[in-house]
């Protein structure tokens, strides 16, 4: 991109799933300069679609050839971060833990994105995104009174949990550096991530303002007035009118009389204040709820799809979702007064800049054509 507030900052990623591309991306849109390491053979026709993949160039290496190795180990001496998201040891193995890595580049930051983490009992494990944020008490306070837990996509472990955790690590990282000159091991996982997200359910909890029942509180659909409802065309609202004043700007907006209903915070009174809102919301469309409640304080929105968002009024006027390469994707975050971001480039296809960049990193045309000819590189 050449634009934001890491421009200088050099990346190397080694390719892998979710959460570690997450991060990369949030560090590409700041403007750092990303070079994606991905195995020879990777699917081309996938990189078009591939939104977390922007904003990079990419290198085919084959890791598990001394020579790629070699090759990898020369991108992280000029650069700043190396980024990986293998089980805990296989970079060690493959030849490029930390310690070679940072005896060779004492600047280099060395940040490890996995799911359990370099240590703990579950370390060596498979997971996924659902089993993070299950025993890191993230997903069981999810979903419905009465019904089981509902997994919230991969927004929780993968990216919230995850990759923002991993990109908030290199940050600190690089202001630390900035001080003492030397790089260090981060130790990003899902699990930490995801547990670190329920910090604010867990002090409600121990102020007794929480209950291990799910769907029975202020936040979790429990509350009448912190819900969804909907509409006559079968649509939804948000409702999240927590604040008395709020609550009654939400009452007068549709025609409710205060003194017929329970009182708000009266738990006793709900399932009477959701019968009456769940029959009033539904006496109108989405779009006409939208005007009734337009510039207000009674916090009602539309809920809108993934391919709808980027047309709301709000997005539009913000530029908060962009074109790339014909994708429409969320538009980089957050947005900086002096040294604003540049618009990503799309995804490329694994490999298109093996050439390029080996050369800006001294390799002659005769060292790239042996690491083609022997399958190192490609």
């Amino acid at each position: 991109m050449g634009q934001g507030p890491l421009q200088g900052v050099r990346i190397v990623e080694i390719a892998s799933l979710a959460p570690a591309p997450f991060g990369c991306m949030i560090l590409s849109d700041l403007g750092a300069s990303v070079i994606q390491v991905d195995r020879i053979g990777a699917a081309a026709s996938m990189a078009p679609a591939e939104t977390l993949r922007r904003g990079r160039r990419s290198v085919g290496l084959n890791l598990k050839d001394p020579a790629a190795v070699g090759t990898l180990l020369q991108l992280a001496d000029s650069s700043d971060v190396l980024v990986e998201g293998f089980r805990p040891g296989v970079a060690e193995r493959l030849g490029f833990g930390p310690q070679i890595c940072m005896e060779r580049n004492p600047r280099l930051i060395f940040a490890r994105m996995t799911g359990w983490g370099q240590d703990g009992p579950l370390a060596h494990s498979a997971g996924h995104d659902i089993d993070y944020i299950a025993i890191s008490g993230a997903l069981e306070p999810i979903g419905r009174a009465g019904e089981r837990p509902l997994p919230p996509l991969n927004l929780v472990g993968d990216f919230g949990g995850g990759g923002m955790l991993l990109a908030v690590g290199v940050l600190a990282a690089l202001v630390e550096r900035a001080a003492s000159g030397r790089g260090q091991v981060i130790d990003a996982a899902i699990v930490d991530g995801a547990a670190l997200l329920t910090n604010f359910l867990l002090g409600m909890r121990a102020a007794g303002a929480w209950r291990d029942e799910r769907g029975t509180n202020l936040l979790d659909g429990g509350a009448p007035f912190y819900d969804t409802y909907e509409t006559a065309d079968g649509r939804h609202v948000a409702v999240g009118a927590l604040e008395p004043q709020f609550y009654a700007e939400l009452l007068r907006r549709l025609a409710l009389d205060t003194e017929e209903l329970p009182p708000q915070l009266d738990a006793a009174g709900w399932p009477v204040l959701r019968a009456r809102l769940t029959d009033v919301f539904k006496q109108r469309t989405q779009a006409e709820w939208a005007v009734v409640f337009e510039g207000c304080d009674a916090c009602v929105s539309p809920v809108l799809p993934l391919g709808e968002a980027p047309r709301h009024p709000h997005n539009v006027a913000r530029g908060t979702f962009s074109d790339i390469g014909g994708v429409v994707q969320p538009a980089p975050a957050p947005r900086f007064s002096r040294t604003p971001g540049g618009t990503p480039t799309p995804p490329v296809t694994p490999g298109s800049d093996t050439d390029a960049v080996l050369t800006e990193i001294g390799l002659t045309r005769r060292e790239i054509t042996a690491l083609r000819e022997r399958g190192a590189a490609g």
